[in-house]
């Protein structure tokens, strides 16, 4: 039993379900034994009466056949010795009312009786005037049976009485073992009822156990309890299994809504991030115009020379703008329209052959040389425009800040869905720290030296993305005989998958590729 809120007693399921149960069969068998009670003592009075009658039907049959009246009394007498019957009255009269021959004290009528003939006690005659179903006339004690007959012949009255004795008593009345034997059986049916009644209240009981763990660990992992296999236990287990249904189901929708509000507040810090970058990267220059921008004009007398040399530096800061926003508008493309680019068929080993060629003869990276080591057949799919820029991206950087004299790309690895790739050089390479920021926006190892070369902060950024909107992978580390390495991986040709020319393209982790 537990208490509610209001202080009211109230019972568990399981002493609701036992009281009921255990009423109703205590119910029953005392209807049982109040019927069994109640025709056995109804037999037992039955067959005293019987008995009654026959001492009357014998002593009538003896006077019918002239037998000695006397003789069959004694021999009544001695057959009901020491029995239930022991206490019989039994009186026989002539058609004149006089006393013929009687066991123990004669029973008479008032109007049978002449006082003078017989003195009787006053209790005596109480006694006898009782009704011959057992009721009383103010006698002081009970008698349990009266008769009166009279022969066929009018010649003799028989009168038999039975008082209502102990030794009748205890002949009418059940023995201690009849109700020792419904005491056993009341208890049998109460543990019967208590172990019933638990058994089948195990699911319900097990199940509000199951409630409160979840109420004080709010955790839809606890583990299963062991129901017993009935219906109430099928029902708790579908019960449990809907509950962890619906828990996964929030949980899952709950993580989701996370992952998502992560992606939105990541998107904002970047997008915050890049316009404080964007804001102080462009204060530079537009700073470094306006100083050359003013001073040309307030200084009409400048000779030619000069004003030649502050306006050269004043494009060079505008081509540096203007790459810059070039790079932005790059970047924000990739991101938000990174999986709708049309991707074709593109000979990686073709396209490499171009570069080689343009990068060498043009000198446009100095004195580094660029070469390449792919096979022939190696088709990509992607978006050569993409491609080209991120090969140079990595080129330029390459030529402003790893000093070296050689870079170039090569095959590494062949899967059955992807290309792997290495960019590499042999210049200075890079201090551990400082590789895993490489890929940030703006970010730059030696600021000064690289704003000096002309170099954004988004090349690197933007390779990144490239690789990404292609559906492959980017990494970097330190190369053991010096300079840096891009590993880089690029997903085959399919023609069954080009046909359309535009494909979604999954990003793919490092270990897919």
């Amino acid at each position: 039993m537990v208490f509610s809120k209001r202080h009211n007693i109230t019972l568990s399921y399981r002493w609701r379900l036992f009281f009921p149960v255990v009423g109703m069969m205590w119910l029953v068998l005392i209807v049982l034994v109040l019927y069994h009670y109640q025709r056995e003592m109804d037999y037992r009075a039955n067959n005293i009466r019987g008995q009654l009658t026959l001492i009357t039907n014998q002593i009538l049959d003896a006077h019918e056949n002239n037998n000695d009246i006397s003789r069959t009394l004694q021999f009544i007498r001695r057959y009901y010795e020491n029995s239930e019957l022991d206490e019989v009255l039994v009186s026989v009269y002539d058609y004149k009312g006089k006393l013929i021959e009687s066991i123990g004290q004669p029973i008479f009528r008032n109007h049978l009786l002449d006082p003078a003939t017989t003195a009787l006690s006053d209790s005596l005659i109480n006694a006898i005037s009782a009704t011959p179903n057992g009721s009383e006339d103010n006698q002081p004690y009970p008698m349990f049976y009266f008769s009166e007959f009279k022969s066929a012949d009018g010649l003799i009255n028989v009168h038999t009485a039975m008082p209502y004795t102990g030794t009748l008593s205890a002949a009418l009345s059940t023995s201690p073992s009849f109700w020792l034997t419904i005491f056993l059986i009341a208890l049998a049916t109460t543990v019967m009822a208590y172990y019933s009644t638990k058994l089948m209240s195990r699911s319900v009981t097990m199940l509000k156990k199951f409630s409160e763990e979840l109420e004080s660990t709010h955790n839809g992992n606890i583990d299963m309890p062991n129901f017993p296999h009935d219906e109430l236990g099928d029902i708790s287990r579908r019960i449990i299994q809907l509950y962890r249904e619906k828990y996964d189901a929030i949980t899952r929708s709950e993580r989701q809504h996370q992952i998502a509000l992560n992606a939105i507040n990541e998107k904002s810090r970047v997008k915050r991030e890049l316009t404080n970058n964007l804001n102080h990267e462009l204060k530079t220059p537009i700073g470094v115009i306006r100083g050359y921008i003013d001073t040309i004009l307030s200084s009409p007398d400048m000779d030619d020379q000069t004003r030649t040399r502050f306006l050269q530096r004043a494009q060079q800061n505008v081509n540096r703008l203007c790459t810059m926003f070039e790079d932005v508008s790059t970047m924000t493309r990739l991101e938000e329209a990174g999986a709708k680019i049309p991707l074709t068929d593109v000979n990686f080993h073709d396209l490499l052959f171009t570069l080689e060629n343009d990068m060498n003869d043009s000198g446009i990276y100095g004195n580094m040389e660029f070469s390449y080591d792919v096979p022939i057949n190696c088709h990509v799919r992607g978006n050569s425009t993409l491609l080209s820029g991120m090969i140079s991206n990595l080129a330029k950087n390459a030529s402003i800040h790893s000093h070296g004299t050689k870079m170039g790309v090569k095959l590494v690895i062949e899967s059955p869905q992807f290309y792997t790739f290495a960019f590499w050089d042999n210049g200075n390479g890079v201090d551990n720290n400082n590789l895993p920021r490489l890929f940030e926006r703006f970010y730059r190892i030696d600021a000064g030296r690289s704003r000096k070369e002309g170099g954004t902060g988004l090349g690197l950024p933007i390779v990144k993305n490239t690789v990404e909107a292609h559906g492959g992978t980017i990494g970097v580390h330190n190369r053991a005989e010096g300079g840096l390495e891009f590993l880089f991986t690029l997903p085959k040709w399919n023609e069954a998958e080009g046909k359309n020319g535009i494909l979604n393209v999954k990003k793919t982790s490092k270990a897919e590729a």
